[in-house]
């Protein structure tokens, strides 16, 4: 499995080696579109999407995405980004360039629950997360045989709240040996340490089994249960250290009803988690999230 996926990705890779992506964020302002479109003009490149937003065109922010193709792009890579500094300071930028063809490497956290992690795996394995999924790691042994399939390196690291710090030094090892870019909680039933909060900022991606702000922390379908809830639903979002409050990069809702118990509701939540994070996942991958304050602007 992993040879074809080898495979497939190297073919990604050389036919978007000349592909580009451009996220701006700076205050709005005349001329922007037009600075950054002319300045790709003249290093050759041709515009395949533009997205742009405005907070408030007086005096608010603008954000931008760009995809562009360009010849030789990896050879000119570094001259483009070092041209670019005199407009982005120009216009106060906050921004960065990406590469398609540089593959972005995933770590994937999971606990006993492994629909979300079977879900990944299988989009994974049809091309529809173009990534490098380094390694599973997990806190029970549940996932090693899902691991197993798919090839995949699995690492079980016992965690609680005991041996907490402990156990995140070990992470900190692996993901450092696999140059890990994402780490995906896919149900990873454990409060991350603030360190290792800080170390990956913006790069954890988490779900949480409610719609947020609603039922924040543990047994969320319990306390919607006994709450009553029509709407049941799930939340992918960026973790920080204020529990399940960071940016949220994608929800969903299911209805439901009084003949539903618990049980039934986690059923029906598990299809609507295992898709809010694909999607998510997907969006982080594709370089289509700007992150602005506790929020985030999805192109």
């Amino acid at each position: 499995m992993i040879g074809f996926m080898e495979e497939q990705l190297e073919k990604f890779q050389e036919h978007y080696q000349n592909r580009g992506r451009l996220l701006i964020n700076c205050p709005d302002a005349p001329g922007i579109v037009a600075a950054v479109s002319k300045f790709l003009f003249e290093q050759g490149a041709n515009i395949i999407e533009s997205s742009q937003y405005s907070t408030n065109p007086q005096g608010g922010n603008f954000f931008i995405r760009i995809e562009f193709e360009c010849p030789n792009l990896k050879a000119k890579a570094v001259e483009m980004e070092n041209s670019f500094f005199e407009i982005a300071h120009t216009f106060s930028m906050e921004w960065r360039f990406t590469y398609v063809s540089k593959i972005k490497k995933t770590a994937i956290f999971v606990s006993k629950e492994l629909h979300c992690l079977r879900e990944l795996l299988w989009a994974w394995q049809s091309g529809d997360l173009l990534t490098d999924i380094g390694l599973i790691i997990s806190n029970h042994e549940d996932a090693r045989a899902e691991a197993k399939i798919f090839n995949i390196p699995f690492y079980h690291i016992a965690a609680s709240k005991d041996n907490r710090a402990s156990a995140e030094q070990k992470h900190y090892a692996l993901l450092e040996e696999f140059d890990i870019d994402v780490i995906v909680l896919a149900r990873y039933m454990q409060i991350l340490t603030p360190d290792f909060v800080k170390r990956y900022p913006n790069r954890i991606i988490n779900i949480h089994h409610s719609f947020l702000p609603a039922f924040v922390g543990a047994k969320p379908y319990e306390r919607a249960y006994h709450r009553g809830v029509k709407l049941i639903g799930a939340t992918s979002h960026y973790v920080t250290n204020d529990l399940d409050e960071g940016p949220i990069i994608e929800q969903d809702i299911h209805r439901v009803d009084h003949r539903d118990n618990v049980e039934d509701l986690k059923k029906i939540g598990r299809t609507v988690e295992r898709n809010v994070l694909g999607r998510a996942v997907k969006w982080h991958l594709e370089d289509r999230i700007i992150v602005h304050g506790n929020k985030t602007i999805v192109f």
